[in-house]
């Protein structure tokens, strides 16, 4: 490990030893100022909560966005403890498990299991809580700062998941881990590269969709559950969720299992909308408009 990427994990340990409510409360005030500064983050949601909450006035909205926000500095400090505390400190902070009968009845059941989980919440412990019940790959896309990948391992320890490329091998290897009755976990709303995905609503506006997923569940007949995070108020601790993916995740039709995934992403989100990352740009695409070239936060938005 370079003695920069060490410094850095001597940093993490540190944060580690913060209490959770403390390491939450810093994230928030993090987000407060990202948004007083109408950063590219809180502009880049502001744009999303007025595509997925039409419904709202501007009043709501700017509350809503004020709580995006909080939350996503929360997800930055959070991760910081979570990976400077190792995997067994880690899972002491999960107080609940919903839906956990259906990730043991899928491993039981021998058939593979895909684990699609959202950018909702704490994804890096829902990562050690999937490995502390058993064997999994995910497939990433590297850092583009390689010596990270050496901290990652560390930090992660024994309850890595295998890491596999999102390329052409990496996707031989997951068809392979699947059909041997294994587990992987996919970003299901990770935006495509162009050309490699289908156009499926997304809270109500069309955003391009991977068919990676359902191509998996349709030729491997693997289980598709759904799972996140979710990060408790107060800094109380977190509560996994685990759903069952909606009909016609696996159809052959790609628009019909592009438009079940993103359901199944709308369910989770539904559950914590404002601890999802609101901030990536997930309604572009290369022959559409950019609703993001315009997007500004409001005067009453950057309140507070």
């Amino acid at each position: 490990m370079r003695p920069d990427i060490y410094l850095l994990y001597l940093l993490l340990r540190l944060v580690s030893l913060l209490p959770l409510r403390t390491v939450h409360a810093l994230g928030a005030w993090i987000g407060r100022r990202s948004l007083r500064s109408n950063s590219r983050s809180a502009r880049y949601s502001a744009v999303n909560l007025r595509l997925t909450r039409p419904e709202l006035g501007d009043a709501e909205r700017a509350t809503l966005l004020r709580q995006t926000m909080e939350e996503a500095g929360k997800s930055v400090t959070e991760v910081a403890a979570i990976w400077g505390g190792g995997a067994e400190k880690s899972l002491g902070l999960v107080r609940d498990v919903v839906g956990g009968e259906l990730f043991a009845q899928a491993l039981a059941s021998g058939k593979g299991v895909i684990i699609a989980a959202p950018h909702l919440g704490c994804w890096e412990l829902l990562n050690y809580w999937l490995c502390s019940k058993t064997p999994m790959a995910i497939l990433y896309r590297p850092p583009r700062i390689h010596a990270i990948e050496a901290l990652l391992r560390k930090v992660r320890g024994k309850l890595a998941p295998e890491q596999v490329r999102a390329e052409g091998a990496g996707v031989r290897t997951l068809f392979k881990r699947l059909g041997a009755g294994g587990t992987v976990g996919i970003l299901p709303d990770q935006k495509p590269r162009e050309g490699e995905g289908e156009f499926a609503p997304f809270f109500g506006v069309d955003a391009l969709t991977m068919v990676l997923l359902p191509r998996l569940a349709a030729r491997t007949g693997a289980t598709v559950l759904f799972s996140f995070a979710e990060r408790l108020p107060d800094g109380e601790g977190f509560r996994i969720h685990v759903l069952p993916a909606p009909e016609g995740i696996d159809s052959a039709d790609l628009k019909i299992a592009c438009a079940a995934l993103n359901r199944g992403v709308e369910q989770c989100v539904e559950r914590a909308f404002p601890q999802y990352q609101w901030h990536y740009k997930r309604y572009t695409a290369h022959d559409r408009p950019d609703p993001y070239k315009t997007g500004a936060v409001s005067a009453g938005a950057k309140s507070g």
